[in-house]
C-alpha cells in the first residue's frame, strides 16, 4: 500500500536481495483508468505543494547518481587492482579457498559499501528536512551497521557457495548456481519476517493493541471468505523512526503475514484501514509473494548465464590489467558484481512495471471487497490515496520517464482517479477478484 516512493539502488552485496523483486516479463494494468470531466484529482496545499516536487526531484536525482556511483565504485575495485591484492593478501593468509573466501568477501563487501554511505547519509538528510523521517542519526547509523553486518554475512555466504559451484563445474556454475537459489529464495523470504525485520523495528500482535480494529478486520475477511489468523496479523512501530504510512504483506508459508504501520492506525479513519487491509489482503488472496518468486527465478536464469558469457568476454580483455587470473580466482568476483549491479539498473523498468501491475491488482481487490462494508467505498479509496500522498509528499505530477523507470507503484494521481471511477456494479458488470 505504499505511495510511489523511489527505490533505493541496491549495493552490490545485496545482488541476491535485489534479484529477490525484479520480474522477467512486462505486465500491463489489468483495468484502464476511466476519467471523467468531473472527477477529482489529486492535489497539494500550496504550501506541500512545492516542497513535494523539490523533494521528489531529489529523489529522481539521487537515485541515478546512487546507481551509476555503485557502478564506478566495483570499477575502480578493478581498475585498480584492489581486489587483486586482497586475493593475494588472502593467499599468503592461507592455502584453502574457503579461508582465502572468508578474508577476501567480507572486506570486498566493505569497499563497496562504504562509498555509498555519503549518498545514504545525504538521503536520510532529505527525508529529515522534508519531516518523512523523525529517525535520530545515532539510531540511523545503528541500522546502517547492522544492515551492513547482514550483507557481510549474505554476500560472503553466497560468495563462498558460488566459488564452490565455479571450481566444480566451470562450464556449467550458472546453471547450479540457479538451482540452488530457489531454496535460498524461499528461505530468505520465510526468515525475514521473523529474523531480520525485527531487528530494525518492533511488531505487536494486532490482536494485542487494536481489537476492536480486529473486529472490523474480520468483517473484511469474512466478505472475502477468507480465513487469516489473528496472529497473523501485526502492527509495526514505525513512527519511532518515520512519518509516512504504510502496510504490507510479507512472509512465506507458516511465517506469511500483513502489517500495518502504527502510523496508519494513528492517522487514518476505521474505513480506510479497511480499505488499506483489503489492499494488504489482495496481495495475500493473489498469491504475489508466490508469483514473483517464479519471475524472479526465471529472470535469475537469464541473468546467471548472461553474466557467464560477458565475464568471459571482459576477463579475456582486462584480465591481466585486473590481476585476475580466471574466473574461478577470487580477484574476479567484482567483475561478476559489477555485471549483475549493471543489469539490475537497466531493469528496473521491467521491476517497476511489474510491481505497478501487482498494486494495480491490489486496488482492485481492496475496493472491491470493502464494497457494500463502508459507505462510498470508491470515495474512501480516493480519501485514502489523498492522504498517503499527502503525508508523503507524493509528486503530483511525475514525469513519464520517472514513472515509467522507478514507480514500483501507480502514481497517487493516478490511484485517486482509478479509485473514483472503478464501479463494475453500478455499470453492470462483474466484479474482477470478489464475485
Amino acid at each position: 500500500m505504499n505511495t510511489d516512493k523511489v527505490k533505493p539502488v541496491p549495493s552490490p552485496i545485496r545482488v541476491h536481495l535485489c534479484l529477490s523483486v525484479v520480474a522477467f516479463f512486462v505486465l500491463m494494468p489489468s483495468a484502464v483508468l476511466a476519467q471523467s470531466p468531473t472527477q477529482r484529482e489529486y492535489k497539494l496545499p500550496p504550501e506541500k505543494l512545492e516542497r513535494a516536487i523539490q523533494f521528489s526531484r531529489a529523489k529522481y536525482t539521487l537515485h541515478f547518481v546512487e546507481a551509476f556511483w555503485s557502478i564506478a565504485v566495483l570499477i575502480g575495485i578493478l581498475e585498480l587492482r584492489l581486489a587483486s591484492r586482497i586475493r593475494t593478501t588472502a593467499e599468503n593468509k592461507s592455502r584453502g579457498w574457503f579461508v582465502q573466501g572468508l578474508i577476501f568477501a567480507p572486506l570486498v563487501t566493505l569497499l563497496a559499501d562504504v562509498p555509498m554511505l555519503p549518498l545514504n547519509a545525504y538521503l536520510q538528510h532529505l527525508e529529515l528536512k522534508y519531516e518523512q523521517s523523525v529517525q535520530s542519526w545515532g539510531s540511523w547509523i545503528l541500522d546502517w551497521g547492522k544492515s551492513e553486518c547482514l550483507s557481510v554475512i549474505i554476500g560472503t555466504f553466497l560468495a563462498l557457495l558460488l566459488f564452490a559451484v565455479i571450481r566444480w563445474s566451470p562450464r556449467h556454475w550458472w546453471a547450479w548456481f540457479w538451482l540452488t537459489s530457489v531454496p535460498l529464495t524461499i528461505f530468505m523470504i520465510f526468515i525475514a519476517p521473523v529474523v531480520i525485520d525485527p531487528m530494525f523495528y518492533d511488531f505487536t500482535p494486532l490482536q494485542s493493541t487494536h481489537p476492536e480494529l480486529v473486529r472490523e478486520i474480520q468483517r473484511v475477511t469474512a466478505r472475502a471468505s477468507l480465513d487469516i489468523p489473528t496472529d497473523r496479523m501485526f502492527e509495526m512501530k514505525a513512527s519511532e523512526k518515520v512519518t509516512s504510512l504504510n502496510a504490507y504483506v510479507t512472509g512465506f508459508g507458516a511465517t506469511k503475514r500483513v502489517v500495518v504501520w502504527d502510523t496508519t492506525i494513528a492517522r487514518c479513519t476505521t474505513p480506510d484501514i479497511l480499505f488499506t487491509f483489503g489492499h494488504e489482503m489482495g496481495h495475500y488472496v493473489l498469491h504475489h509473494i508466490a508469483e514473483t518468486v517464479v519471475f524472479v527465478e526465471l529472470l535469475l536464469l537469464v541473468a546467471l548465464y548472461a553474466a557467464y558469457r560477458l565475464l568471459q568476454w571482459m576477463l579475456r580483455r582486462r584480465g591481466s590489467a585486473w590481476g585476475a587470473r580466471g574466473q574461478d580466482d577470487w580477484a574476479a568476483l567484482p567483475a561478476l558484481l559489477l555485471i549483475i549491479t549493471a543489469f539490475s539498473f537497466f531493469a528496473e523498468p521491467i521491476t517497476s512495471t511489474w510491481g505497478r501491475a501487482q498494486e494495480h491488482e491490489a486496488d482492485i481487490y481492496g475496493l472491491e471487497v470493502i464494497h457494500g462494508l463502508v459507505p462510498d467505498s470508491q470515495t474512501v479509496g480516493a480519501d485514502s490515496f489523498q492522504l498517503l500522498g499527502e503525508v508523503s509528499l507524493s509528486d503530483p505530477d511525475p514525469p513519464p520517464f520517472i514513472e515509467f523507470w522507478l514507480y514500483e507503484h501507480p502514481s497517487i494521481g493516478d490511484r485517486v482517479r482509478f479509485a473514483q471511477s472503478y464501479d463494475p456494479w453500478r455499470q453492470g458488470k462483474s466484479p474482477q477478484f470478489i464475485k
